[in-house]
């Protein structure tokens, strides 16, 4: 087991930052844990300039000592449990939105009814604080969607693997002329008035891209990062929406979901992510393998849009 203050200080050699959640601590217990780690070994970790917070040349060399040691560490407890067959306790998931639940409460599900014993705890997390999870050693697997803000597929601390091509469909009232079309040209929107994500976020930059590629730039007239939320609004006539196929809403809304055309279909591609050296555990093995089954059913359910939502 690495020390727990080394990898406060990997995260936040990699990000810059580290969020309190990715560690399950208050930001001043991760603050503390770097004062003690400094006086344990009697050197300057850290330097402030300004508000910003840099690793000296000993807490960077620290830092980069630390992911080879994680590493090794990862390698120690998959062979101990391969050779011994120990059994898991515990098992740690981490997931952003849509893929968090549409994949992973069902591979909870099926890991318990394998392994009795074994407690699987979930936890919500965007991508950028999943891949803090692994690092930080706070989450086992995390199930996301890249945005920029993943870590490259060559970065050796981890291993990543796509599930799912998730397309986004037309989110209409079902009063719309729309709702009733078998597919819509996504240029032809240019001058709706749009329900989209935040401002910054990958479903918004996804959004913009889209349309920037369809040759407009969009009238955003609500930002709603809850799906529950667009729908509300566009039920209200507020506007139209991008829903992701994966995405279920509540049968309550008087909403219908309407593909794109081929040539402009946004799509969202949805990882699992590791430590490197994971498969190697045998849970961690069939937590994979699960997936992947479970992945191959939404692709073969995503192969046309909701019939009705």
């Amino acid at each position: 087991m690495v020390d727990r203050r080394l990898l406060v200080l990997q995260a936040l050699a990699e990000y810059g930052t580290v969020t309190a959640e990715a560690l399950s601590h208050t930001p001043s217990a991760v603050s503390a844990q770097l004062r003690s780690l400094a006086e344990h070994l009697g050197v300057t970790l850290l330097r402030t300039e300004g508000r910003l917070v840099r690793l000296t040349p000993a807490g960077r060399l620290l830092a980069d000592r630390a992911a080879e040691l994680a590493r090794l560490s990862n390698e120690i407890h998959a062979d101990t449990a391969q050779r011994g067959n120990a059994e898991r306790s515990l098992l740690r998931l981490c997931g952003f939105s849509t893929p968090m639940a549409a994949l992973l409460p069902r591979l909870a599900n099926s890991l318990q009814e394998r392994h009795p014993y074994l407690q699987v705890r979930i936890e919500e997390a965007d991508p950028l604080g999943c891949f803090q999870k692994l690092v930080t050693e706070t989450a086992d697997l995390a199930v996301l969607v890249v945005n920029d803000e993943v870590p490259s597929v060559n970065d050796p601390r981890f291993e990543q693997s796509l599930l799912v091509k998730d397309p986004l469909d037309l989110l209409v009232h079902e009063d719309s002329s729309m709702a009733a079309m078998d597919s819509v040209d996504f240029a032809t929107l240019a001058s709706a008035a749009w329900i989209t994500d935040r401002v910054g976020s990958a479903n918004y930059q996804l959004f913009l891209i889209t349309c920037l590629s369809a040759g407009f730039t969009p009238s955003v007239a609500h930002h709603a990062s809850d799906w529950d939320a667009a729908a509300a609004l566009v039920t209200a006539g507020l506007g139209i929406a991008l829903i992701p196929r994966l995405a279920d809403l509540p049968g309550r809304y008087p909403v219908r979901r309407v593909q794109l055309q081929d040539s402009a279909v946004p799509t969202r591609s949805i990882i699992v992510a590791s430590r490197a050296g994971g498969r190697q555990d045998p849970v961690i093995a069939e937590a994979l393998d699960i997936l992947d089954e479970l992945a191959s059913t939404a692709r073969r359910a995503i192969t046309t849009p909701h019939p009705t939502d």
